[in-house]
């Protein structure tokens, strides 16, 4: 029996013991492929493998060199083989089907029909809808199509074949095929392909697939999406020898941890259960079955979840993890990997119902925080990466999940820092924003932050606008000291804008404010200060880095 309680279909014979089918498939593909041609029984030992890991081999050795693979699979095999690459989610795909018919052919046209026959009838017959024109010579004798025809052995029919190359020579061998083998059951299936309706015929298709997929372990969507579900999260264990979250070192994978010290029958147990959890993960992800790379995609996923939820619950200590596995079910592990990243987008949507948090839908925070605040309002969690442009990724590690919940909490100052800076309300955040000649989704709030410092520095009060043309050299000797090639900023330039700016900041807000103010400073330094003490003035182009009056960004 296989894992699904299902055997091989008729024919087939009992699976292979598990242990072989696992030493199979930790060998690469090709060797995989190598080591079932050299057994002393091939066609028994292909035929014991469960369906899904043979089309898993097949797909990523190539099926133009595992074709005789798919000649030997039972007809049970072949038909999971077209539930899983002749499919792209719900829709059909013919040139697909054809494609896997086409490899079936062998040298015994028995073995292929039955194969044929082990399809969904519906399917055969949106194939031949597809590919085929079936003219009834009774009601239309004079029908002289242009392209490839056959006439049926009693010439009722004449079929026009629409395809080209050898996806015609496989329709045209698989119509003589059906004509051959049964003539009468061939002319109910041509008038079925005259007036089935393409739509009904791949519904139907469709829910014959599905149902079999469940048996493989494919869940319901309503009950993959249950996997997603908010559960309570025990606290982080702790206590003498519990790893700290800032720890130096590389990633541990907790999920090899656990399964390093299982005994032989637990870690199959595991197995199973680490293949339903991904197999939920990929239906509530709309992902399909047959695409071994959205397959990839949510394996690695889970394991990310997985080592999370595991490192949480052993309190950081790997050694741990196999005890809360023998104890909780992956699917639990997997809810409370999943969980504590759902807990940082709580926070983040929180964020966003707070009044005047954006301005020109701009939220006010700077570009590292907003990246971070993006990613973690996705219906998955993620976490941002520092570098521009890169694609968010997963959460593997507490440490991850720590560094978003500090973004967040600088987001959150930041937010209510400028925000009281801008007067506290967004009729008076415009009026200030009026004075810089561009809206905020072009100024940027980093250059926004960048002019009110430096008026702060100025003129040791608010007042956020562009910095005057004839104070830039005033701005530039409080700012900078020392030389092109070593500059510096002066001490008393933070100390200036913190003091100016703080008693209109919320006191939970300082904190951050001084950070911003200080980052804020340090990128002037950066950027302009060497040209300043070189030249003694800061000209229009530094209005990239600074506003300046006279000088919007168009």
């Amino acid at each position: 029996m296989s894992q699904n309680g299902k055997t091989n279909g008729p024919g087939g014979s009992l699976l292979a013991p598990r242990e072989e089918r696992q030493r199979l498939m930790r060998l690469s593909p090709r060797q995989r492929v190598a080591a079932l041609f050299d057994a002393e029984d091939t066609a028994a030992l292909v035929r014991s493998l469960p369906a899904e890991d043979l089309y898993v081999t097949i797909q990523e050795v190539g099926l133009a060199d595992t074709t005789e693979l798919v000649q030997l699979a039972s007809p049970a095999q072949f038909r999971t083989f077209v539930d899983l690459g002749g499919w792209a989610k719900d829709k059909l795909d013919p040139h697909a089907v054809l494609t896997w018919l086409r490899a079936a052919r062998g040298d015994e046209q028995e073995d292929f029909l039955r194969k044929v026959h082990a399809v969904d009838l519906e399917v055969v017959e949106t194939l031949l809808k597809e590919f085929t024109v079936v003219h009834d010579l009774e009601e239309n004798p004079d029908v002289n199509p242009q392209g490839m025809t056959m006439e049926t052995p009693e010439g009722r029919y004449l079929v026009e074949l629409k395809v080209e190359g050898v996806e015609m020579s496989a329709m045209r061998a698989l119509v003589n095929d059906l004509i051959a083998e049964n003539p009468f059951e061939a002319v109910r299936l041509f008038e079925a392909v005259r007036w089935e309706i393409p739509s009904e015929l791949e519904e139907t298709a469709f829910q014959f697939r599905r149902a079999r997929l469940a048996d493989l372990g494919f869940p319901t969507l309503e009950d993959a999406l249950a996997l997603f579900s908010r559960v309570d999260v025990p606290p982080r264990p702790t206590g003498p020898g519990t790893p700290a979250l800032t720890a130096s070192g590389g990633h541990v994978d907790y999920l090899e941890a656990a399964f390093r010290d299982l005994s032989d029958v637990e870690r199959m147990n595991a197995e199973d259960e680490l293949r339903e959890v991904a197999n939920a993960v990929l239906v509530a992800e709309l992902g399909d079955p047959g695409d071994l790379d959205a397959v990839r995609r949510v394996g690695e996923w889970v394991r990310d979840y997985l080592s999370l939820g595991l490192e949480h619950l052993t309190g950081g200590d790997p050694a741990k993890a196999p005890d809360v596995l023998r104890d909780t079910p992956l699917r639990r592990v997997f809810q409370v990997g999943f969980t504590l990243t759902l807990q940082l987008k709580y926070r983040a949507d929180r964020l966003f119902k707070v009044p005047f948090v954006k301005l020109d839908d701009v939220p006010l925070v700077l570009p590292e925080e907003a990246a971070a605040l993006e990613a973690l309002r996705r219906k998955r969690p993620r976490r941002a990466l520092r570098v521009p442009g890169a694609e968010a990724v997963p959460f593997r590690s507490l440490r991850e999940v720590a560094g978003s919940e500090a973004l967040l909490a600088r987001a959150e100052g930041q937010v209510a820092a400028l925000g009281a800076l801008l007067g506290g309300t967004e009729d008076t955040a415009r009026t200030v924003l009026a004075r810089f000649g561009v809206s905020l989704d072009v100024l940027g709030v980093e250059r926004l932050w960048a002019a009110g410092v430096s008026m702060a520095v100025l003129e040791e009060r608010v007042d956020v606008r562009p910095v005057p043309l004839g104070r830039t050299v005033e701005l530039g000797q409080r700012l900078f000291e020392g030389t092109p090639d070593a500059p510096r900023l002066r001490a008393s330039a933070a100390e200036r804008a913190v003091a100016a700016l703080s008693p209109a900041v919320p006191e939970a807000a300082r904190e951050e404010l001084r950070r911003v103010v200080n980052s804020t400073l340090a990128r002037l330094l950066s950027e302009l200060g060497p040209a300043w003490l070189r030249e003694g003035r800061l000209d229009v182009i530094a209005s990239a880095v600074l506003p300046m009056e006279s000088a919007p960004v168009p």
